[in-house]
């Protein structure tokens, strides 16, 4: 396939470019890089099935010519996602799960693509409903710290349906649960990295509260191998793709000292106002992937953490 990469060089976006590439299809890649970054991608540059334009897609597209040819397939991953950006770019985020979202669309239906919409598990809001499945529509807040964020991606979902009931336009929605792994921008707010970062420093690894709340994380190549295989699909609905493997944040911590060797302690700190908000736990249920995917997880939380410790020891200067 001929394939457009909103948001190809962040986190999860130049994983999947990479493994679009190793199958054979063409991979252009767009990015403002604002959180995105072009040291996620320089693997690739040498590669004649690559390209990367640098380009806000709030915007109309630019003339280049790695976007003159239609394409097979859309893929938007193109919106930050971590804490800290939602109290540092709230308007921007806002921007590209809607002006973003519907430029990408409206391409989509110039090409007669196939739409495929990178939604998450904060539409779930701090759910009511444990673990979640796709039908429940959440408890999220429209006003609170995180909703530029929640209510972006929500609106994101309704303005894909709509394109499809209206343009009978081919769609794919996945619901991405905690992704971790190589490549995560350090001190991004997001607590793996965050645990990874503190323990490689030799620093306390900070509890918000007594660190009960709960994640289910899924490391970025099975999360890669569950968002192909629904883009490769004929499923229109959401589909939860995430680790349905529970912890603490407790659990977390401490598994991050022991795999680290770190001497670093866990303590308790209070919760940070911009954290208001977030779920006390989070778990999907992943029926729908297994059924109709037949896709689930294979990496161990201790297994991933392994890699994701190596990777910022090698390349982020620990």
């Amino acid at each position: 396939m001929r394939v457009l990469l909103a948001g190809g060089a962040g986190f999860i976006g130049s994983h999947i470019a990479d493994a679009l590439l190793t199958r054979g299809d063409e991979v252009v890649a767009i990015d403002n890089l604002s959180t995105g970054r072009r040291s996620n991608l320089v693997h690739l540059y040498n590669n004649e099935m690559f390209a990367l334009v640098e380009h806000d897609v709030c915007y109309p597209f630019p003339d280049h010519i790695a976007l003159a040819e239609p394409f097979d397939a859309i893929l938007n991953l193109a919106s930050p996602a971590s804490p800290s950006d939602f109290a540092r770019i709230p308007l921007e985020i806002l921007s590209v799960g809607s002006a973003g979202t519907r430029n990408l669309l409206d391409r989509a239906v110039a090409d007669n693509a196939v739409f495929f919409l990178a939604s998450t598990s904060e539409v779930y809001g701090d759910p009511l409903v444990h673990p979640q499945p796709e039908t429940y529509w959440g408890n999220a807040s429209s006003t609170g710290p995180r909703s530029c964020y929640d209510e972006a991606k929500r609106f994101s979902e309704a303005l894909t349906m709509a394109y499809h009931r209206v343009h009978s336009l081919d769609i794919r929605i996945a619901r991405i649960f905690n992704t971790y792994g190589e490549r995560m921008r350090p001190s991004d707010g997001r607590v793996v990295n965050t645990f990874v970062e503190q323990a490689l420093r030799g620093e306390p690894l900070t509890l918000h509260g007594e660190g009960n709340q709960t994640r289910s994380f899924s490391h970025v190549s099975d999360e890669v191998n569950g968002l192909i295989a629904l883009l490769d699909s004929n499923v229109t609905e959401p589909v939860n793709i995430g680790n349905p493997a529970e912890f603490t944040m407790r659990q977390l911590a401490e598994l991050v000292v022991a795999l680290s060797k770190s001497t670093s302690a866990v303590i308790s700190v209070p919760m940070p106002a911009e954290r208001e908000g977030d779920p006390l736990q989070r778990c999907p249920d992943i029926t729908k992937a297994r059924d109709l995917l037949d896709w689930q997880p294979t990496v161990s939380l201790s297994d991933g953490l392994a890699r994701m410790i190596e990777y910022f020891r090698n390349y982020e200067g620990f």
